[in-house]
């Protein structure tokens, strides 16, 4: 690790200050936007598809910035992967709060693409700490 907070990979560091990640910033407005459309759902579906699938999202932040703060290699590769897992997790809500109809197609794409775009810059930064020695 450099004196700045960065691991190198091959020739591009790899930040540990997740405001500097792209994964973070993309993550902290799938946050966003989830918490904003699952206030649309139904009142029945508050204590079960909505905080599961808050709690999913928020995870995918938390798991980020926990790993970040991590001192070893290993330990920020597994904190990454967790919150990738969180991501797919998430994935999984939206499309299932999709099919049941439960949101509008607007929301429904919103998350939907937020989510894909936080998956593939975790696995891109999973792959960057994977090719560290």
């Amino acid at each position: 690790m450099a004196d700045d907070g960065t691991v190198r990979a091959l020739t591009r560091p790899v930040s540990r200050d997740p405001n500097r990640l792209r994964a973070y910033h993309l993550t902290h407005d799938m946050v966003l936007a989830i918490f904003r459309h699952t206030e649309m759902l139904p009142r029945d579906q508050r204590f079960i598809l909505k905080q599961q699938l808050q709690r999913a999202a928020l995870s995918v932040s938390c798991n980020i910035v926990e790993g970040c703060a991590r001192r070893t290699l290993p330990e920020y590769r597994h904190f990454v992967n967790v919150a990738l897992a969180s991501a797919r997790e998430t994935q999984y809500l939206i499309m299932l709060i999709t099919e049941l109809q439960l949101w509008p197609a607007v929301a429904a794409d919103e998350c939907r693409n937020r989510c894909s775009a936080v998956v593939g810059s975790l696995q891109n930064l999973l792959g960057a700490l994977d090719r560290l020695p």
